[in-house]
C-alpha cells in the first residue's frame, strides 16, 4: 500500500487529490508543518525534511507534481493521464508542471516574507511582488478556461490537479479576488469535484486521529510561537 507523508493542504495535497481520484488504498501519514522543525523524527525518514514523502515499495518520492505522472503512470490506463499519441500530449505535460514550478513557485516566497519570517525578517514589498508575480502568470490560463471547462484534452487530468492545487494555496494566501473570471470559475468547479472533497476529508479525519493540528499548512505560522523557529531554516523551499 501507498504510504503519504502529508501536512494539511500543502503540496503534499496533489498526490492525495490524486490517489482518491484513482480510487487507489493509502496510508496517510500526518506531520505538523514545517515537519523538519516540529517533527524532527521525520529526517530519519526524509532527510530533506520536506513534504509530500510518498513511499510505494521501493520507490520513494517527493515531488508532488512527479508523484501525480507516477501514480497516473502505476494506475494506467486512465483518463487522467494523457498518452504520448493524443492530442494535447505536450500540453498536459506542460501545465502538470507548470502547476508547481510556475504558479506555486512565487507563493512560497509569499508565504515566507509575509507570514513564515519573523516579524522584524518581513519583507511585504518582496511578498506583493511575487504575488503579482504568480497572478500574472495565472492569467495566462484565462484564453484556455474561457473556451474549456478543463486544460487540455476536454477532460480532467493530473494537469488539473497540479494547477488546482496552486489555486488552493492561492485561495489560503488571499489572492483568489484577483483571479480572472474564467480562472475563478475554473476553481470553482474543481472544489466540486467528489475528489477534491474526498481528499479534504480524510486529511481532516487523518489529522484528527492522529492528533495533528487541522489548521492548514499556509495558516499554521501565521502569528506562531513556533514562526522563529521555522524562520532559522533557510531552505528556499516553502514546506
Amino acid at each position: 500500500m501507498i504510504t503519504l507523508y502529508h501536512c494539511m493542504s500543502a503540496r503534499s495535497f496533489r498526490p492525495l487529490w490524486m490517489m482518491e481520484e484513482l480510487g487507489v488504498p493509502y496510508e496517510l501519514v500526518m506531520l505538523p508543518f514545517p515537519p523538519r522543525v516540529l517533527e524532527r523524527t521525520y529526517l530519519d525518514v526524509n532527510p530533506l525534511g520536506t513534504i509530500p514523502l510518498m513511499i510505494d515499495g521501493e520507490t520513494r518520492m517527493t515531488e508532488s507534481s512527479a508523484i501525480c505522472e507516477y501514480l497516473c503512470a502505476v494506475n494506467a490506463p486512465t483518463p487522467l493521464q494523457i498518452e504520448p499519441g493524443e492530442d494535447g500530449f505536450g500540453a498536459y505535460l506542460n501545465y502538470l508542471h507548470f502547476g508547481e514550478a510556475t504558479l506555486t513557485f512565487p507563493q512560497t516566497l509569499v508565504l515566507r516574507y509575509a507570514r513564515f519570517e519573523t516579524e522584524d525578517r518581513r519583507q511585504p514589498v518582496v511578498a506583493n511582488d511575487y504575488a503579482r508575480w504568480f497572478l500574472a502568470r495565472l492569467r495566462t490560463l484565462e484564453p484556455v478556461l474561457r473556451e474549456h471547462a478543463y486544460l487540455c484534452a476536454g477532460r480532467f487530468t493530473a494537469a488539473d490537479v497540479s494547477v488546482g492545487y496552486a489555486l488552493m494555496l492561492a485561495q489560503h494566501l488571499g489572492l483568489a479576488s484577483r483571479f480572472t473570471p474564467a480562472v475563478a470559475a475554473y476553481w470553482e468547479s474543481l472544489q466540486k469535484r467528489d475528489s477534491y472533497q474526498r481528499a479534504l476529508q480524510a486529511q481532516e479525519a487523518a489529522a484528527i486521529a492522529q492528533g495533528v493540528s487541522t489548521l492548514p499548512a499556509p495558516d499554521s505560522l501565521l502569528d506562531s510561537p513556533d514562526a522563529p523557529a521555522y524562520a532559522s531554516i533557510r531552505s528556499g523551499r516553502g514546506e
